[in-house]
């Protein structure tokens, strides 16, 4: 990220804007140093800023040199959604991007989103898909999710879940947040880390409210 440095924040906000061509409310920002100076003399505010273009702009970068030395030749697109980015990509071989079972753009997605999110120090809802391959396996999901959240509601009894990556454990729990007499719990570790579907009386559905919040809020950490 870049620097800006002036003799007050707001200052400072608005050189930063003004060289990104946005406005100050655009802007995402760390307090890197803060002098007061004598009697308001030599006081000085820096500071690191960055906008979503910034944001945008390191992915290509990024994928454009990583994809380089790999010998990969594809075109990238990104989109803006929800206060997060889908990067699309679309190659010759799209297979070895996917890899067996999405292994391949599954490692892809944690390996972008950590060098994304330590660049700008700020987490972001990043999802990398090829050819539709993610979205169409996230349908696939909350599809699988409402018919197992349907099987639990009626019979009341609990349904484990093969092992999931965080990103597809994240949809499950999302898509039955709501749902009456229900809860989601992930557990395990690593590789076998999975859901499990749980029912629960209406007497204890604001406890299980509270753990699935929990448990949703480990997930994001994994």
């Amino acid at each position: 990220m870049k620097e800006y440095s002036a003799k007050t924040l707001e200052e400072a906000l608005q050189i930063a804007a003004d060289e990104k061509g946005c406005q100050v409310s655009d802007l995402k920002y760390f307090l890197k140093e803060e002098k007061k100076g004598l009697l308001g003399l030599g006081a000085s505010v820096t500071v690191e800023a960055f906008n979503s273009d910034d944001v945008k702009e390191f992915i290509f970068d990024y994928l454009g040199t990583f994809f380089t030395n790999i010998d990969l030749d594809l075109e990238c697109g990104i989109e803006e959604k929800d206060g997060g980015y889908i990067v699309r990509l679309n190659g010759e071989n799209n297979a070895i991007l996917i890899g067996k079972n999405g292994k391949t753009l599954q490692g892809l997605n944690v390996l972008l989103r950590s060098v994304i999110n330590a660049e700008f120090r700020t987490y972001f809802d990043l999802l990398v898909d090829v050819n539709n391959y993610k979205e169409s396996r996230y349908h696939r999901i909350r599809q699988m999710a409402k018919k197992l959240g349907r099987q639990v509601q009626k019979t009341h009894v609990d349904v484990e879940l093969d092992p999931m990556a965080n990103d597809e454990r994240k949809i499950v729990h999302k898509t039955l947040s709501t749902w009456h007499n229900l809860k989601t719990e992930s557990e395990g570790e690593g590789q076998n880390r999975h859901i499990c579907i749980r029912y629960v009386e209406d007497s204890t559905s604001e406890e299980n409210l509270t753990l699935e919040n929990q448990d949703t809020t480990e997930d994001s950490n994994d």
